[in-house]
């Protein structure tokens, strides 16, 4: 228990000065389920031990929210709240740091109406376009972290009693804690190794990259002139560094939006909405999804791709080896946060600006540059142990960048 003890304090401290980078006179929004309360309040005391201004919590609790999709009138899903929407775009607008504590049951919402979750979904993508933009300019310091709850340990370990701390040993080891205070060197050792194979994607400024593997996949991407390949640490304009997702493994770039062709498999269950969909393809053409079969959840994947004209388009491409501390676990979180990190994928709907200058660009200059925009973002993870990523150059030239599941390089 002494040592639980010791790397949850060393967890909160890692997400403060090494997800967020909180300095003195720093505000902090954070995010949390009620059910993760106590590490919360570790989070809230480690900010202000780092000399943060204010720390304000907005608690969320998974049966509340159960019970807002299945019960409430139809009709308030159809904007967002008033207080939630000048709190958000607020806080986003004045540069406050954003913690999100991620933990819930993934099936929570399952029985709840897709025109709900549809509707529900648009009215976010319109009311909080603000603090998306934003967030997705990197405008203001954010990180995305989880802990476990005991509904989402019953679907990651069904059939172990000691579930939750399973859980708990899994997510430390892949956000690298040991409890003997390393976390923060380890952190920037592994942030080195990523800017380093960066660094070689963007020295070969590929013009497009074929995905092939037997799971069925074969999908051409093209990349954007002047696409910025990114990975980890994320800087403000004032040059403030932060980490978007902690744990993250991924190399990440966004396609050109009418440059996507072929048909791509997914190779592990994605949770949207509190619901699972499985074994489910996408099928592209100039782009745009023209097809998508899914043996469980495909009404829920189609409501996905159908918020706004961009969610059917992709807005990332995400190389993250077979190979990889997340994968090597042979864990199915059910929670994207983690089980991107396992595996590449690709995301349909919001680009970030992975372009020369693009956090300085409006929408319809990241359009002309030919980068998705849209209020949805998700990602999908395609990864096997067979994938095969060749790219090809400006001038011609085929690059292997990944061969059985790992980079080449």
């Amino acid at each position: 228990m002494e040592n639980f003890e010791r790397k949850l304090k060393e967890y909160a401290e890692l997400l403060i000065r090494v997800g967020l980078h909180i300095k003195q006179g720093m505000e902090l929004m954070v995010y949390a389920p009620v059910d993760t309360a106590n590490f919360a309040r570790m989070c809230v005391s480690a900010a202000y031990d780092a000399g943060a201004r204010e720390v304000t919590v907005i608690w969320s609790d998974d049966y509340v929210t159960r019970e807002r999709f299945l019960r409430a009138e139809r009709g308030v899903f159809d904007s967002v709240p008033a207080w939630r929407r000048e709190l958000m775009n607020g806080k986003a607008r004045e540069g406050a740091a954003h913690l999100f504590i991620e933990a819930a049951d993934p099936m929570n919402l399952k029985d709840a109406e897709p025109e709900r979750m549809l509707a529900n979904a648009k009215a976010r993508g319109r009311d909080l376009e603000e603090f998306q933009r934003l967030e997705t300019t990197s405008a203001f310091p954010w990180c995305i972290a989880s802990v476990p709850i005991k509904p989402w340990a019953d679907k990651v370990f069904p059939d172990k009693e000691d579930n939750v701390d399973l859980l708990w040993d899994a997510i430390f080891e892949a956000v690298r804690i040991k409890g003997d205070g390393t976390a923060v060197a380890a952190w920037e050792a592994h942030l080195a190794n990523l800017r380093t194979r960066t660094e070689k994607l963007n020295a070969y400024n590929f013009a497009s990259l074929h995905y092939k593997n037997a799971l069925g996949t074969d999908l051409e991407i093209k990349l954007p002139e002047n696409h910025i390949w990114m990975s980890g640490e994320e800087k403000t304009p004032t040059g403030h560094p932060f980490v978007a997702n902690m744990p993250t493994e991924e190399i990440f770039t966004a396609p050109l939006k009418a440059g996507v062709n072929g048909i791509v498999y997914a190779a592990m269950p994605l949770v949207e909405d509190g619901n699972v969909i499985r074994d489910f393809h996408l099928v592209f053409k100039d782009g745009k999804i023209t097809e998508i079969h899914a043996e469980e959840g495909e009404e829920v994947l189609r409501n996905s791709i159908a918020v706004d004209e961009g969610a059917c388009y992709l807005g990332e491409v995400a190389l993250i080896p077979y190979d990889s501390p997340i994968a090597n676990q042979g864990i199915l979180y059910y929670e994207t946060l983690f089980d991107e990190n396992a595996s590449c994928h690709l995301a349909y709907g919001a680009a970030y600006p992975c372009i020369v200058g693009g956090n300085d660009m409006s929408e319809e200059e990241l359009k002309e540059h030919g980068l998705n925009v849209s209020s949805q973002h998700t990602d999908f993870m395609i990864g096997t142990a067979d994938l095969s990523i060749v790219g090809k150059t400006h001038d011609g030239k085929e690059v292997e960048v990944f061969k059985n599941g790992n980079f080449c390089f």
